[in-house]
């Protein structure tokens, strides 16, 4: 990825894309996410494409027909009155008992309104929509597979957050052992896995099935706050003489050929370790197995994180890098590295003043986490010589975090605090 004087440039080669985030209509999501909301902050992140979110809810889809209409030039994508690009997007929820209790959230993304509408009509006819942005249905992965092709083959399925616990295609409550099983014959109709916070795709490239798929990412936002809008993305190739249309979009993803993706830390994810929440007490594979799987606070069985569940199905070692493996940038949010180098919080007067600072001269978060040299930052602070080692550290994938568990976040540390971590 370019640096520096060469940021304009970049983005004649570059769609960054983060395809799944949740409207206002899904459960525990920010009440003010609206369409306005979302273009700002993913102009303010450096998002040239995001997905819309819960395309199976009414309301939204009302909101989103009102605002949005079909590209001009980029077929099957959809603009803002002043330009901005959305994909149409949506994540279902599926629980139902495949040989056990099983929980599958799968995104979804459509060739425009009316293919969507048929996916809907298929939907009213298994359950009810109108109650959650991200609806539960009890039919399996294997059936709305099988429909989705019936209904359009321009439809993608992309397993969503694959390793958590609760409702990953992998997680350790509720999850399969592969695509196979969980989809059985349909299995090739699936292209691809969201890693999720708590995976990156080098831990996910030691799975032998997982060879032959793309490794995305995407934030899962609930809010439009930079530190949730395009935590993790994708980076999408765009060539000048070809039009970067919702096909080409789907090419890339089916054929592995996107550029990269960003991610976070996946111990900054929330179920990377194993432990209990409510016991406050975390620990790695390793110590699990010392335990016998019980939390030694309650008695009870640990709720089995993203690391141990890997190690599980790893047909191959750590440090295993597939032929068609795609770089990756591991960067916390900026506003993380704010709130950890002024000892302040996310969303304190201090940290937001100092990311307007950043962003008015490096016009969006992404130029300033992956692309501003040491000599720029630096003139744009030339007083907090702390903040910009630790963008640079940050950047180099140098920041420690103190694995999260168990539905709690990781914890990004100072190199003071790392000493005691580790």
């Amino acid at each position: 990825m370019e640096k520096g004087g060469e940021m304009e440039e970049n983005k004649k080669t570059e769609v960054i894309a983060d395809l799944h985030i949740h409207s206002r209509y899904s459960r525990a999501c920010s009440k003010d996410l609206s369409i306005q909301n979302l273009e700002k902050y993913a102009r303010i992140k450096g998002i040239d494409i995001l997905g819309t979110g819960d395309i199976s809810h009414e309301s939204w889809l009302k909101e989103l027909n009102e605002n949005l209409k079909e590209s001009e030039r980029e077929k099957g994508i959809f603009t803002t009155k002043t330009g901005f690009r959305f994909a149409l997007s949506g994540e279902i929820s599926l629980a139902y008992t495949q040989g056990k209790g099983r929980r599958v959230h799968l995104v979804y993304l459509a060739p425009d309104f009316e293919v969507n509408k048929q996916i809907n009509d298929f939907l009213d006819k298994k359950g009810r929509r109108d109650y959650d942005g991200r609806p539960i249905f009890g039919f399996s992965c294997i059936e709305f597979a099988d429909e989705m092709m019936k209904i359009s083959k321009d439809i993608e399925v992309i397993p969503a957050h694959a390793w958590t616990p609760w409702f990953g295609i992998f997680g350790s409550e509720s999850g399969f052992d592969s695509l196979s099983e969980a989809f059985k014959d349909n299995a090739d109709f699936i292209h691809a896995i969201e890693t999720g916070m708590s995976s990156s795709p080098d831990m996910n490239w030691r799975i032998k099935e997982l060879n032959s798929k793309s490794i995305v990412s995407f934030s899962d936002a609930h809010s439009f706050w930079p530190w949730r809008i395009g935590r993790e993305a994708t980076i999408f190739k765009n060539k000048e003489d070809k039009e970067f249309s919702y096909k080409e979009l789907i090419r890339q993803i089916r054929e592995s050929d996107f550029a990269a993706t960003i991610e976070t830390d996946p111990a900054y994810g929330k179920y990377h370790y194993d432990g209990h929440r409510l016991c406050k007490f975390s620990c790695s594979p390793a110590q699990t197995k010392e335990l016998n799987n019980i939390c030694p606070v309650c008695g009870k069985p640990l709720v089995i994180g993203v690391e141990n569940r890997v190690e599980k199905l790893a047909a191959f070692p750590a440090g295993f890098m597939p032929r068609n493996a795609k770089p990756f940038y591991k960067v916390l949010p900026l506003h993380e590295i704010i709130a950890l180098a002024k000892a302040s919080t996310l969303a304190s007067k201090k940290t937001w003043q100092t990311y307007n600072q950043l962003i008015e001269r490096f016009k969006n978060e992404f130029n300033v986490l992956l692309r501003a040299e040491k000599a720029e930052l630096t003139g744009a602070l030339p007083h907090d010589e702390l903040l910009v080692k630790s963008i640079m550290d940050n950047r180099m994938g140098n920041i420690k975090v103190k694995p999260g568990f168990d539905g709690e976040y990781g914890i990004p540390l100072l190199k003071e605090r790392q000493a005691k971590l580790l």
